[in-house]
């Protein structure tokens, strides 16, 4: 693997550790500013929604420049919007810097993915783009609980300035070894428009929506969980966090591996035992060791979906990548915040701390469905495509864009 992908990687580290710290920080940046925790709580959700805005905005605002000087870009206003946060007088400035650094996530990865993919071979794509995003997923394991602590010792503010400083030693890491690579000849922003007319590149973004919406609906609502039901106490919930991380770190780099090999495959075994493995959760959060065997196996499961689902979006959009691969991050945190909503519904309903999972439960079928609909209908254009030009669906190329 290229030097050039550990550039990228520690830039998803720094954007993993400012997407997530905050939640452990929400009690003392709500006491600093004299706000309430709902109110603090749209720290969370102001960076969540930046990021569905900004993915397609800032990766349009890119099209002229050559995607190397896009990702400087966009480091530079990471860096920007953590210090903004790390000195904000006021509680509006402290959400503006969070808005900020939240539209360099999006473009970032979208844009790194379709980098990490041209710097290897045809056969090693997905590998690469797991290889990026594992400094998003070591962000849970590393850069969040030391973020939370440094945080709740020496003060939040000093967080989000160490924060801004691993954007500059991202930025400086993608300026030596991220090298100049040549732009697809003749892609204008219509070309990258016309990927969304491809009904495979939407099933894949609706698949990231419902599949990693799962994940988030158990996982949102963790702490009163693991506290009121499981019987942890509250200083627990950082190390089953840090478990939930690890589980990440090997699903990302196992969906990697055989995304490589059978796209299709692991995206069906990931997305079934996502699904029934939160099902289960309602019975295993009654036993301390049974839940944290299942964070760890849903944050194992959710991420083994993430280089498969990345790769089947580039792939699909052939020809001009790179604003499809950036709204398909996007349509991560849409999940996300989906998937909180809704678990938040059933728990206001009165159906208990465990019923979110029965949410991700259904998600992830959901999600599964759509990846048995995408393969049938790749099956479909092949055997028409087949008919067409006389040839068997066995001698078609691997897969046929529309």
């Amino acid at each position: 693997m290229p030097l050039a992908l550990l550039a990228l990687a520690i830039g998803a580290f720094g954007i993993g550790t400012t997407e997530f710290v905050i939640m452990g920080l929400l009690p003392e940046v709500a006491g600093d500013f004299g706000v309430s925790i709902p109110t603090a709580g749209f720290l969370v959700t102001g960076y969540a929604l930046g990021v569905v805005l900004g993915a397609p905005l800032m990766t349009v605002l890119g099209t002229k420049v050559s995607r190397k000087r896009m990702l400087m870009l966009l480091m530079g206003l990471f860096i920007f919007g953590n210090l903004l946060s790390a000195v904000a007088p006021v509680f509006g400035v402290m959400l503006i810097g969070r808005v900020v650094a939240s539209l360099a996530h999006g473009a970032f990865f979208g844009i790194g993915s379709v980098v990490a993919a041209d710097l290897v071979a045809p056969d090693k794509k997905a590998g690469a783009i797991a290889m990026m995003f594992t400094g998003l997923t070591v962000a849970n394991v590393v850069g969040v609980p030391l973020g939370t602590l440094v945080g709740q010792t020496v003060g939040w503010r000093v967080t989000f300035g160490v924060v801004a400083l691993l954007g500059v030693l991202g930025l400086a890491g993608i300026a030596k070894l991220v090298p100049e690579l040549p732009r697809a000849e003749g892609v204008r922003l219509r070309h990258e428009l016309a990927a969304f007319k491809n009904t495979q590149v939407l099933l894949a973004m609706a698949m990231t929506v419902l599949g990693f919406g799962g994940v988030f609906a158990a996982i949102t609502y963790i702490a009163p969980m693991m506290t009121h039901v499981t019987g942890f106490a509250e200083g627990s919930v950082t190390w089953l966090l840090v478990l939930f991380g690890l589980g990440m770190v090997v699903g990302n780099l196992v969906g990697g591996r055989y995304a490589d090999r059978a796209l299709m495959p692991i995206l069906y075994v990931s997305l079934g035992s996502l699904a029934v493995v939160l099902a289960l959760f309602t019975l295993t959060a009654h036993n301390k060791v049974l839940a944290a065997v299942t964070i760890v196996l849903i944050g194992a499961l959710g991420f083994a979906t993430v280089p498969p689902l990345q790769k089947r979006v580039l792939d699909q959009a052939h020809g001009a990548p790179t604003l499809a691969s950036a709204v398909n991050i996007g349509a991560f945190n849409l999940g996300n915040a989906l998937a909180a909503w809704l678990g938040g519904l059933v728990i206001a309903g009165g159906l208990g701390y465990t019923a979110p999972n029965w949410v991700g439960a259904a998600l992830a079928t959901a999600a599964l469905v759509l990846a048995l609909v995408s393969a049938t209908l790749e099956r479909q254009d092949a055997a028409a495509s087949a008919v067409v030009t006389g040839r068997t669906p066995a001698e078609q190329p691997a897969a046929v864009h529309h």
